[in-house]
């Protein structure tokens, strides 16, 4: 098997070093990641600039780009081959609920969706992760078990999983997003210049949150899967909206 990895944390990150031991049980391991931390890049190409992939010493490629960068330029000529699997991660932190508009994990994993198979976004819910090595085990035997899966291809599996020993981990629920209520406020601080700047604020609380998401899941020790796709179509507004345009 060929494995594609990449992240948002970038090419150094202890998550992204846990992802390639582990999993080079199953084949090869390719690494293209960003050469810094790109956290919150979301699904961001970058087009008015050239990328300039960079081989560091154990092995990976590093890229002055974003997590969609890395892979789509890793799917589209840049190996030489198409990879069998994406995975991305292990962030450091969740990516629960609302989160996942904004990751450059998840987004990473969703630029490999045009494969024939699923795609992986996997992360440590924890201020301070500890345990990337459990949740690489867990990387590890869900892909063991892609076979016995039945589900649409170009679909990615949000994993997160708490940062706990493997033992305190009470099992595997899937689960569908949860969401949050609106952002804190910014903070605005002066610059030397008398200048306003500002800090974007924390993310909003937990709102639904309740059984059955991943908020949920995670909350009570199990670790949370949570299939995704990229259609963002609201589906059951359709039928309201043909008769609404009626009247226009």
């Amino acid at each position: 098997m060929e494995i594609l990895l990449s992240n948002d944390d970038g090419v150094n990150a202890p998550g992204l070093a846990a992802h390639a031991s582990v999993l080079a049980e199953l084949g090869n391991i390719h690494v293209v990641a960003p050469e810094g931390d790109r956290s919150a890049f979301s699904h961001a190409l970058t087009l008015e600039k050239p990328l300039a992939p960079r081989k560091i010493a154990n092995g990976f490629i590093s890229l002055n780009g974003t997590p969609a960068d890395c892979v789509h330029l890793a799917l589209n000529g840049m190996l030489g081959f198409t990879p069998d699997l994406v995975v991305a991660g292990i962030n450091a932190g969740a990516n629960l609920g609302d989160d996942v508009i904004y990751s450059g994990t998840v987004a990473a994993a969703m630029e490999g969706r045009f494969l024939n198979s699923l795609s992986i976004a996997v992360s440590v819910v924890g201020a301070n992760p500890q345990y990337y090595d459990v949740a690489a085990r867990i990387t590890l035997n869900v892909i063991r078990q892609l076979p016995d899966l039945s589900i649409p291809a170009h679909t990615v599996l949000n994993i997160n999983v708490p940062d706990l020993p493997a033992e305190q981990i009470k099992g595997i629920k899937v689960t569908r997003l949860g969401s949050r209520g609106p952002a804190e406020d910014v903070v605005e601080v002066i610059n030397p210049r008398g200048r306003a700047n500002y800090w974007i604020g924390a993310a909003g609380k937990e709102e639904d949150a309740g059984p059955g998401t991943d908020f949920y899941a995670v909350r009570q020790g199990f670790v949370s899967i949570t299939p995704l796709h990229a259609d963002m179509t609201d589906y059951k507004s359709i039928d309201s909206m043909g008769d609404w345009v009626n009247h226009f």
